[in-house]
């Protein structure tokens, strides 16, 4: 789970479908396996719902991260170096950047990234405030594809954030071709700070998905909630329920929803079929090994100098340098 993910613009029901959410949904729920994107979970009520699941006991990953930028900050701001231009790829709130900054030596430029556009303009107006000789540039984007940045320094060293164990979201052969346009964005002398969940016990991972609040079953299910609105779509909630699990031979978490009877559903005035038992793959996330890192370190162009992790060797803050 990431709130970093696209957000995908909502209609009412008697509005003209959004044509690219139309598209994109109907894709997914007409292919051999049903799939919907993660990009759909962010609407007002996922993205509320995602919070909360921050906070909860089995949600381990956010308070790890936030635990390990805390005590390794100043480090990884000398590594980094002075004169840093920092980039930060899905800002969301911008609190964790806030550890880096406050460590970075006469930084010359924060770079936030988000698709949300009032949010990342109320973050931007925060860091300026915070940091008053910082030059702070947002750039309202879709991180997952190409980026055209604001002009830095010549002589500003490029770093990439990307905290949140975000990279996990995306497929293998995805996330080295998200690294390689990083690299080609910090050029040949940057760097890039990651955030990256690690293999563990199963049950803490099968766990951290299957609160026993039911919040993470309340965001998965929050997608049918959202299509229901914008695509006047007839999913019954009751008759779908939340799954999740760890694929071991993949090192992945699988997020579903089960169809527990045979039904029809129509979305966007399209008739799917669902048998009982079948399911819609809504998100993977992917956990890291070491030999698993450092291949895609290289795929992406970048080298792993520094691992820095918690006590119980959950979670880890890759420093990488390009390579």
């Amino acid at each position: 789970m990431t709130s970093n993910a696209q957000r995908l613009p909502a209609t009412s029901d008697n509005q003209q479908y959004d044509a690219q959410e139309r598209d994109l949904v109907l894709r997914g729920l007409t292919s051999d396996v049903k799939t919907l994107l993660p990009s759909l979970f962010y609407d007002t009520a996922g993205a509320a719902l995602f919070e909360q699941i921050c906070e909860l006991p089995e949600y381990y990953p956010t308070r790890t991260e936030l635990s390990i930028l805390a005590e390794h900050s100043a480090a990884l701001a000398a590594a980094a170096g002075e004169s840093v231009a920092l980039i930060e790829y899905g800002s969301g709130a911008g609190i964790k950047v806030r550890l880096l900054l406050d460590h970075l030596e006469r930084p010359v430029a924060y770079v936030p990234v988000d698709v949300s556009q009032a949010q990342l303009l109320r973050v931007a107006e925060e860091r300026a405030m915070q940091y008053p000789g910082l030059q702070v540039l947002p750039v309202c984007a879709d991180y997952t594809q190409p980026l055209s940045l604001p002009k830095l320094s010549p002589a500003a060293r490029r770093v990439a954030f990307f905290p949140g164990s975000t990279i996990g979201n995306f497929h293998p052969t995805e996330a080295a071709a998200f690294l390689h346009r990083v690299r080609h964005t910090v050029g040949p002398q940057g760097g890039m700070i990651l955030g990256v969940d690690r293999r563990k016990d199963p049950q803490v991972l099968h766990d951290a998905y299957n609160d026993a609040a039911g919040v993470t079953a309340a965001f998965n299910l929050n997608l049918l909630t959202r299509l229901n609105r914008t695509l006047g779509a007839t999913f019954d909630l009751g008759t779908f329920r939340h799954v999740a699990f760890f694929n071991d031979a993949a090192s992945r978490i699988e997020m579903h929803l089960e169809s527990t009877i045979a039904q029809q559903v129509r979305v966007a005035d399209v008739d799917i079929t669902f048998e009982a038992g079948e399911t819609i793959h809504t998100e993977c996330s992917y956990k890291y090994d070491e030999p698993r890192l450092e291949a895609l370190a290289e795929a992406g162009g970048f080298r792993i100098a520094t691992l820095y992790t918690d006590a119980r060797d959950w979670f880890w803050v890759a420093w990488l340098r390009a390579v």
